[in-house]
Parts: C-alpha cells; sequence; structure tokens
C-alpha cells in the first residue's frame, strides 16, 4: 500500500471522529425524534457526554425511539436515578498496578492505552472511570514495558481503554514491536468498539501489522445487537479475516436494547455471518447512571434456555458476570 492510500484512510476515520454527533438535540433531529419526549434528559450529558458517530447513527431507524442503537447513546433522565447497589466502581479498577496498566488476571494484563471512545455507551462501567490519572506518555510506556518484561507469567497483553483504536497505527506500530521483543509474550488481544461505529477504523495498515506479528492477535468487537452489523462493517472487516487474526465479539445484555431471545440469536447468526465467533454476553456490571439497563438473573434465565434451544453450541456465547476482586470472570449457568 502506498503512502497516499495510507493517509486517505486515516485521515477518512479521523474525519469521522471529528464530526461526531455531541448534542442531543442534533441527534434527535438527524433521527427525525420529537426532542420533546427527551428534554428531561439532555443535561445527563453533564455526568457522560453524549458521542455517537455518524456511521452509527446511520444504522438508526428515524423516528423510532426504541430503536436498539439510539436507546444505546441517548441521555436518559433515569441516568440521574440514585439505586442501591449500584457504583462508580463497581468492578474496583481504580487502583491500578501501574498508571494504565491493570493486572487482575494472573496470566494476562491489560494497558488502557486510550481514555477516550468514539462512541459513548450510556451503560459503560467505565464511564467514571479517572482516565485522566491514568494517560499514557512514553515513560509511562516504559514503565509498562519493563513491569511486563519482569512478570514471566503473563503471556498475553490486552488492549483496552476507552478504546486503544483511538490510538494512530503508527503508535500502535510502535507499541507492537516493542511487546513484540519480550520474549514470554504470545498473544496481543485488541478490545473495540470503534470499527463498529466508524468501519473506517479498520484501515489497511492496521490490517498488516497485524497479520505479519509474531504474535497471535485477538480482535475482540463489542457488538450488541445485529443491526449494528451492516455490509460497510462486513466489507471493512474482510482484510482482517487472516491466519494470524482472530475475529471474536462480546456483548452486553442490556434491558430494552437485546433482552430477547430472537434478538440474540440474531446477533449470533450475523456475527457469524460475517467472520465474527460469539465470544462473551457479559451480564450488566452494576454501574452508577446505568440502572435502566439492568436484568436480573430471574429475567436471564429464559435467555439462556432460548439461546441453546435456537442456536448450535458453537453460536451460543459464553455468559459471564465480572466481579471485583475475583481472578477471572464468572460463568452464570441459570437454567
Amino acid at each position: 500500500m502506498n503512502e497516499f492510500n495510507s493517509l486517505q484512510f486515516e485521515s477518512c476515520w479521523r474525519k469521522e471522529l471529528a464530526q461526531t454527533i455531541t448534542e442531543p438535540e442534533q441527534l434527535l433531529a438527524q433521527l427525525q425524534i420529537d426532542k420533546q419526549r427527551f428534554i428531561q434528559g439532555f443535561s445527563a450529558r453533564k455526568l457522560f457526554p453524549l458521542r455517537a458517530p455518524r456511521p452509527f447513527v446511520a444504522k438508526m431507524a428515524k423516528g423510532d425511539i426504541y430503536d436498539p442503537l439510539f436507546l444505546q447513546v441517548m441521555t436518559q433522565q433515569q441516568e440521574f436515578d440514585e439505586v442501591a447497589g449500584f457504583t462508580r466502581d463497581p468492578l474496583e479498577e481504580q487502583q491500578a498496578a501501574l498508571p494504565g496498566l491493570l493486572h487482575k488476571y494472573k496470566s494476562r494484563v491489560l494497558i488502557l492505552l486510550r481514555g477516550g471512545c468514539a462512541v459513548n455507551c450510556r451503560y459503560c462501567f467505565r464511564r467514571h472511570f479517572p482516565y485522566q490519572d491514568n494517560a499514557l506518555n512514553q515513560a509511562k510506556i516504559e514503565q509498562i514495558l519493563n513491569y511486563i518484561q519482569s512478570h514471566p507469567e503473563i503471556n498475553e497483553v490486552v488492549l483496552s481503554g476507552g478504546d486503544p483504536l483511538m490510538a494512530q497505527d503508527h503508535h500502535i506500530a510502535s507499541l507492537l514491536t516493542q511487546l513484540e521483543q519480550i520474549d514470554h509474550l504470545t498473544r496481543l488481544r485488541i478490545h473495540t468498539r470503534l470499527p463498529v461505529v466508524i468501519p473506517q477504523r479498520l484501515t489497511p495498515e492496521l490490517a498488516d501489522m497485524l497479520k505479519s506479528s509474531r504474535l497471535k492477535v485477538i480482535m475482540v468487537l463489542h457488538i450488541n445487537h445485529a443491526n449494528e452489523v451492516d455490509s460497510f462493517l462486513a466489507n471493512h472487516l474482510a482484510k482482517f479475516k487472516q491466519p494470524n487474526i482472530t475475529l471474536l465479539n462480546q456483548a452486553v445484555l442490556l434491558k430494552g436494547v437485546n433482552d430477547n431471545v430472537e434478538a440474540l440469536v440474531q446477533l449470533s447468526e450475523r456475527l457469524f455471518a460475517v467472520g465474527i465467533l460469539p465470544y462473551y454476553i457479559h451480564l450488566f456490571d452494576k454501574v452508577a447512571g446505568a440502572a435502566h439497563f439492568y436484568l436480573s438473573d430471574e429475567q436471564v434465565r429464559p435467555l439462556q434456555q432460548g439461546l441453546l434451544a435456537e442456536l448450535p453450541g458453537f453460536l451460543v456465547p459464553k455468559w459471564v458476570r465480572e466481579e471485583a476482586g475475583l481472578m477471572s470472570k464468572s460463568p452464570v449457568v441459570l437454567i
């Protein structure tokens, strides 16, 4: 790929990022929805800013106040509700091993490569996370690399955030080169939602660097509903279907968004159709400001039963709950 094409792709996704919708009124106008129904929730953007990229908004049904993609990003009055058991740090992550580094699990560490996201999902369990205290510079990256080097039990690095793909390709390439020099590392995992909301982020340059890495690469996308997977995303994903790259998906179970068997079945089927394997369904993390998305175990049980009845085993994602202080995610079997 020549330099001009590389810069063209880089410019394309960054242009979309710059044009992200950040005002509730603008989002409602774009979708031809009467603002009066939602005006009481406009001020919730002070709790957590609204961010909705245009390619993601284009997947939403105009005039539909129950559109499952719209509900994930629209500010709501319920975000001001104080609900017992819902906290600002439900997974107790705000004590990092180093600034920008979480070491919750024995064999893998998580690097908060970038604090920002292209989209602000209202249910985000890190909506209160102090990213400003964990911002990385070269000196902090050196500390992280030294930490990983000194812990031979670590064989996998997870790039997260925020969203790690908010970093430009040349920054990712630089970090990848340094990680590849640590002998006991074997895998690199990238947790990202950015390509779902701005598919242009899946640049040829990113595909080339990942497919040629000595590390096995797992890209874990965050897709909650089948409507998020259109031909535009599928076309950009095609270049990432490489022997060294595994595409997985993790979803969050959300009231009003995907809390029925039909929606979950369609999600698994659509993911597999474009080459993504369903990996996790996360039960909702009890983060303050998002209790209106919560489903009880009693509501989850028939959904588990329904997926087993409707899908082959390889399309049934693992149901998990993440709990503060535990050394792994907790499998959830309610049947």
